[in-house]
């Protein structure tokens, strides 16, 4: 039997980045699911005007599963995404920077 879409999207995390701009959200976001399983989801609190973008593209440079905004989200936005296995880091600091597997 195949899961329902809310199970499927249940927080294992939840992230708050209420009034972070993009760096500091994303460095609290890495902070936060850092040992994390793969395949948990987690859900972002990100009232920062870029975070629809900014998620995403991050997601996608690491290697993690951006599943999108979460409907029905009362107070601010919150938008879910799924742990990868395969994840690659990003610099102390840099999150829009990966880890250099050479250095």
């Amino acid at each position: 039997m195949k899961p329902t879409a809310s199970e499927t999207h249940a927080p294992g995390i939840t992230v708050d980045g209420t009034g972070l701009l993009c760096v500091t959200l994303l460095l609290r976001l890495r902070d936060e699911i850092g040992g994390a399983a793969p395949g948990t989801v987690v859900h972002v609190v990100a009232t920062d005007p870029a975070a629809p973008l900014d998620l995403p593209a991050w997601c996608h440079m690491t290697g993690h599963h951006f599943l999108g905004p979460v409907a029905g989200a009362a107070d601010a936005p919150v938008y879910a995404l799924r742990i990868a296995a395969d994840a690659r880091p990003t610099r102390a600091g840099a999150p829009w920077h990966a880890v250099d597997p050479e250095h």
